[in-house]
């Protein structure tokens, strides 16, 4: 597990007992628009039996279930499956346990569909064929893979500190306790996600809201 990884890990635990809250007065989110995702990540994922990586708190594991055959539901913080646990969605179609995203378990034909919310944006963008290929290995291929993450809204975002050398930006974050840490955090286009996920990926379909964005595919 990279540096970048464990400072990743450390900030999202600190944040666990606030990070579901949504304030309809933060420029940054639209709980409308939420709502409307949860919705068509639900449609999506109907009948699935579904691997979710870095599940947080449990917040769109809830939301998946709804509709899916089976969900089992990844995170690496303790303390944010902790939390995802105490939903009291635990039962015979939904399990949890503490993965790392980077390296997981070997589970070919186990799932038929894998979703990631809000992660591919603290993926180096160097490391993401990487990435692609594990899932591919570890899934097998033709597993539908969905991801949602965040736009870039002018005057609303959160400002980027730096860009790095492989054109990774990085963002200020501040923990309830005060600390600050740098988090990597990527806003990437169509075009962008479409180039970087070609060998990896087909029948790439991407939706853009004004916040956010989903993207289906099927892993090769």
């Amino acid at each position: 597990m990279t540096m970048h990884t464990n400072q990743l890990a450390q900030y999202y635990a600190l944040i666990a007992e606030t990070y579901d809250r949504v304030d309809p007065d933060d420029e940054s989110e639209s709980p409308e628009e939420l709502d409307e995702l949860q919705e068509r990540v639900a449609e999506i994922l109907s009948g699935h039996k579904v691997l979710e990586i870095a599940c947080g708190t449990g917040y769109w594991t809830e939301a998946i279930a709804e509709t899916a055959a089976s969900v089992h539901a990844t995170d690496l913080s303790p303390e944010m499956l902790a939390l995802a646990k105490a939903r009291g969605l635990e039962s015979d179609t939904i399990t949890f346990s503490l993965a790392d995203a980077y390296d997981l378990p070997a589970a070919p034909g186990q799932y038929t569909a894998c979703f990631a919310g809000f992660w591919w944006s603290h993926v180096k963008r160097e490391d993401q064929e990487r990435f692609l290929g594990q899932l591919r290995a570890k899934l097998g291929k033709d597993t539908l893979l969905v991801l949602i993450d965040n736009c870039y809204v002018d005057g609303a975002t959160m400002v980027i500190a730096r860009t790095d050398l492989e054109g990774n930006t990085h963002q200020i974050r501040t923990a309830p306790d005060g600390e600050r840490y740098e988090i990597l955090k990527n806003y990437p286009s169509d075009s962008a996600l479409r180039k970087k996920m070609a060998s990896s990926v087909r029948e790439i379909r991407i939706e853009r809201m004004e916040y956010y964005w989903l993207l289906t595919c099927r892993l090769k």
